[in-house]
């Protein structure tokens, strides 16, 4: 009998393997899954790899590792996602550098704050610093156009599938900050715009291609940073030169977690956001020149 059940088990599985590429991303499945009680948080390491461009061709070995070392809480971060039914809270784990001592004024200016989704609603509430100015950035979540795969791995105790995207960059890493994007609105003004680019088709659009493994096990559409909309919670996010992954899962504890929403600082929109930190680096650019030619 305990063979027949097995048989039948593996038949299912292959049956829903051979389906898997047609499978629509549909939340209201995963809604009708888990209780309303239901909820968790999922533990992620960051790392990134260390891209110093031509500049670093010119360095040692033991001069990268030096750099490497003291670049370390920008290249490696943790962050917690406590999660529930519909809604996600997502924010750095700052005792890393607590416990090192170490501070980057200069990046905290361009990294996420606390990030608020709710797939339901489809909005994304995210509290962001910039030189002591707080910021309310609310917009609706990322839109991205998976592509499932069949191809499986373990992560842990669960089981996960994979899932491919190609996003702008821009759309991205809205918060973020590089001198070649500013050089790039500088030699080529009249196709930028206020806003950030929604066109993907456009070929002068940068565009950054996403891998992600999700497991249905844990039948939620969230995952870190702009990363949600699959059948399964994300637990690892490769994009650019950065590698995002789940170390730990703790679901339904025993005291209730909470999601309290972002609520501080001046409200706009991400297009809004990066219009007011390019703005302000094109200031610095300009007065640093203006004190050069005097």
């Amino acid at each position: 009998m305990k063979s027949i059940f097995l048989k039948f088990g593996v038949v299912i599985f292959l049956f829903l393997i051979g389906f898997l590429p047609e499978l629509k991303t549909n939340l209201s499945s995963n809604y009708e899954a888990v209780n309303d009680d239901f909820q968790g948080q999922a533990f992620y390491v960051s790392k990134s790899k260390m891209e110093l461009g031509r500049w670093g061709e010119r360095l040692s070995e033991a001069q990268k590792k030096q750099i490497e070392a003291r670049l370390k809480n920008r290249l490696e971060k943790e962050y917690i996602l406590t999660f529930n039914k519909e809604e996600a809270l997502f924010y750095e784990d700052e005792k890393l550098d607590a416990m090192t001592g170490a501070t980057d004024s200069w990046g905290k200016n361009f990294s996420p704050g606390k990030q608020y989704k709710n797939v339901k609603t489809n909005t994304q509430i995210q509290s962001q610093e910039f030189y002591g100015k707080k910021f309310l950035v609310k917009d609706k979540l990322q839109d991205i156009n998976w592509k499932l795969d069949k191809e499986t791995k373990q992560i842990g105790n669960y089981t996960c599938f994979k899932a491919t995207a190609s996003i702008p960059t821009s759309e991205l890493a809205w918060y973020d900050f590089s001198w070649s994007r500013l050089r790039n609105e500088d030699s080529n003004t009249e196709k930028q715009s206020d806003s950030i680019s929604r066109t993907t088709n456009d070929p002068s659009v940068d565009m950054t291609d996403v891998e992600a493994w999700y497991s249905p096990q844990i039948p939620v559409g969230h995952g870190p940073l702009e990363y949600w909309g699959l059948p399964g919670l994300i637990l690892e996010v490769s994009a650019g030169n950065t590698t995002m992954l789940c170390t730990k899962i703790v679901l339904n504890p025993k005291e209730k977690l909470e999601i309290i929403v972002p609520d501080k600082g001046k409200e706009t929109t991400k297009a809004e956001y990066q219009k007011t930190i390019v703005d302000k680096m094109k200031e610095f650019r300009n007065n640093r020149i203006g004190r050069r030619r005097g």
